[in-house]
């Protein structure tokens, strides 16, 4: 399926690592015109490196996402980089405290994992609705995960923050309907990213020996670009749930 992305114009935010390099080096191979945002310098470097080496020439901005002003800014140099900006892909986020009950996780702990999850989400649409709005088709997919649906144990603060970005997804479709900004999120079960085996223990072997199936960033990446495509024109307010069919799954003993 060719899914018209040359010429796209798009920022993604988290470019430096994991799926939001995966996505950016993605959408570069289907000639788009990419710029990415990170408050990891060294990151967005070598994600970079990896797009020259294929023939991509990668803008970038150096913002974190809960700086309002500095996100504005990186927006603004981007868009000025790219000629505007079509689809806005939305990575950055942490784990927070994983693997302990919330008893035994700090007030603190809580409000730096929604501030940079929730409230960066919020300034992230806030930055880009208005150069979204003078886009033809634009588009605004954010990355959840399907720990918005279901709960894993000792994880309920993350699990907390990814069922806002979901609802916050179903909520700006509707109240952006009338700029023509279809939004939508992503919401991937395990993927093989240097946060997710840092949160498992993982070391360089990766998940090879592990007894459930697991994401690639470019799975995840593929599902970003179709939702950011006209492929997917009459999707709005969805969450593309990717989790091999997990939560589909009857609890009856058969």
């Amino acid at each position: 399926m060719d899914l018209n992305l040359t010429g796209r114009r798009v920022i993604i935010t988290g470019g430096s690592s994991g799926i939001g390099r995966a996505t950016a080096l993605a959408f570069a191979a289907e000639g788009a015109r990419v710029g990415i945002v990170s408050r990891d310098v060294d990151g967005m470097t070598h994600t970079c490196e990896l797009g020259a080496a294929q023939g991509f020439d990668l803008a970038t901005a150096t913002a974190d996402v809960t700086d309002a002003s500095a996100l504005e800014r990186a927006f603004a140099g981007l868009s000025q980089q790219l000629g505007g900006v079509d689809a806005l892909v939305h990575c950055a986020a942490i784990s927070g405290p994983v693997g302990r009950s919330l008893t035994d996780v700090t007030v603190d702990e809580i409000r730096h994992t929604i501030d940079i999850n929730v409230v960066g989400a919020f300034i992230v649409a806030k930055a880009g609705l208005r150069h979204l709005k003078n886009a033809t088709d634009a588009t605004f997919v954010m990355i959840a995960s399907d720990s918005a649906f279901v709960a894993s144990p000792d994880m309920v603060v993350y699990n907390a923050s990814k069922a806002a970005i979901v609802h916050m997804a179903r909520s700006l479709a509707v109240e952006w309907e009338s700029a023509g900004i279809r939004v939508n999120t992503v919401s991937p079960s395990i993927v093989d990213t240097p946060m997710s085996r840092a949160d498992l223990g993982i070391g360089d072997e990766g998940f090879v020996a592990v007894d459930f199936p697991v994401l690639t960033a470019d799975d995840v990446a593929r599902g970003v670009l179709y939702l950011s495509s006209p492929a997917s024109r009459g999707v709005n307010g969805h969450s593309l749930l990717m989790d091999f069919g997990y939560s589909a799954r009857s609890s009856f003993p058969a």
